[in-house]
């Protein structure tokens, strides 16, 4: 039993607040999930600009890290502290030599999540505890993602917290367990996707970063996992330029969503949406089973 929140903006007067509202959302799902906590913000960026959001151990030495990376890559490095987490903005064309002198300088430090727009932020506790300690009400963005665990059939580690990212602005979170995860899993590495740690959800979000490099929309992708994919689930992903929501074809678990002209928004109960601006004219709906929706800003 987990929590799922989502929000995506369709007005951009509303982006300097998604935080704010994606923390109240996140909170009002802490009896669902009170293990752990994670998120994904969709922000502006940067032109030119990835975003490398990575996970450091305590009494971590940024600074000497900083320019240790930046006189390794021979170019301008941006650090920027949240936390136990840090997110380092290099030039685009530098991302794989960045991510090689990351493992050479510091091999202590686990990736979270690479991306032009995207940062990923994620640990054990409380989601309140966890939403105050990276600022998440204080971010700003066009739409965002977030999780509260129960944990069931794994370990509470950060790790373990949800979102997983397994490709470039993509991320997914997940209420639910897949049966077939292993054997998924044992084919993907054979297409060439890493994984980092025992969880189902990573393997689903792998098998969607798989689908995407191979050239499928986000919709083609999530409706070719309604024949891979086995098990009771709930996704919901995001991209850098979308929102998408599939449930299983049982649909054994909550899902509810509201939609205005100002934005959508998901949630595992009603009461995550509860506090939304004009969530009292909404068209509020229950996703259908085995049926793909997706948001695209780019559309």
């Amino acid at each position: 039993m987990c929590g799922i929140v989502g929000l995506f903006l369709k007005d951009p007067a509303l982006e300097p607040e998604l935080g704010k509202h994606l923390a109240v959302m996140l909170e009002t799902m802490t009896a669902r999930g009170p293990d752990s906590a994670g998120f994904a913000v969709y922000g502006a960026g940067a032109p030119d600009r990835i975003k490398i959001t990575l996970r450091t151990p305590a009494l971590f030495d940024v600074e000497s890290f900083g320019l240790a990376l930046a006189s390794s890559l021979g170019a301008d490095v941006d650090l920027v502290r949240r936390d136990t987490h840090i997110v380092v903005s290099v030039p685009g064309s530098a991302v794989e030599s960045a991510r090689a002198a990351i493992r050479e300088l510091a091999p202590e430090l686990s990736l979270s999540s690479i991306g032009a727009h995207m940062e990923l932020y994620k640990d054990v506790g409380l989601p309140a505890d966890v939403a105050k300690r990276f600022d998440l009400s204080g971010m700003s963005g066009t739409h965002g993602i977030g999780h509260t665990r129960m944990a069931t059939e794994s370990a509470v580690t950060t790790a373990g917290a949800h979102p997983f990212s397994t490709g470039k602005d993509q991320c997914l979170v997940h209420n639910g367990s897949l049966s077939n995860h292993n054997q998924l899993r044992r084919r993907l590495i054979r297409e060439g996707i890493s994984f980092s740690t025992e969880n189902d959800t990573e393997v689903a979000a792998g098998y969607l970063s798989w689908r995407l490099a191979e050239g499928d929309s986000l919709g083609d992708a999530l409706e070719a996992s309604l024949n891979d994919l086995d098990g009771f689930y709930t996704f919901v992903v995001g991209t850098d330029t979308g929102f998408g929501v599939l449930r299983d074809p049982i649909a054994c678990k909550h899902a509810v969503m509201a939609e205005t002209d100002q934005y959508v928004a998901f949630g595992t109960e009603y009461r995550a949406l509860s506090s939304l601006p004009g969530i009292e004219k909404a068209r509020i709906f229950e996703p259908d089973p085995a049926t793909v929706y997706f948001w695209d800003r780019a559309a």
